[in-house]
């Protein structure tokens, strides 16, 4: 019995070779990482005191619009669950680098 040579199977979908990047992409020039996280601290600080001034509005009678208050404290709120998640990865890597033994 004669056994014939068989041919690689063909592909029935070709893929698009994807050109290689040249160069990395640079990060754009700005602040440090600190002046990064100072930015995004002061500016969950500032959505905090918007919060306590819809509050105190509405306890003093200055506005009647209750929606807007309870908009501002979950904006609050949440902004501030977010940089605590931010803060609890960072606290996370830093202990991670630590454990690293050299």
């Amino acid at each position: 019995m004669k056994q014939g040579i068989i041919g690689p199977i063909e592909p029935r979908i070709t893929v698009p070779e994807i050109p290689r990047p040249r160069e990395l992409p640079r990060v754009a020039e700005g602040g440090s990482f600190g002046d990064t996280l100072r930015q995004a601290i002061s500016a969950v600080n500032e959505v905090q005191k918007q919060s306590d001034r819809a509050i105190q509005g509405l306890m003093t009678g200055e506005s009647q619009d209750l929606h807007a208050t309870l908009i501002a404290v979950q904006k609050a709120d949440l902004s501030f669950q977010m940089m605590m998640q931010v803060r609890n990865k960072i606290v996370q890597a830093y202990q991670e680098i630590m454990r690293m033994q050299v």
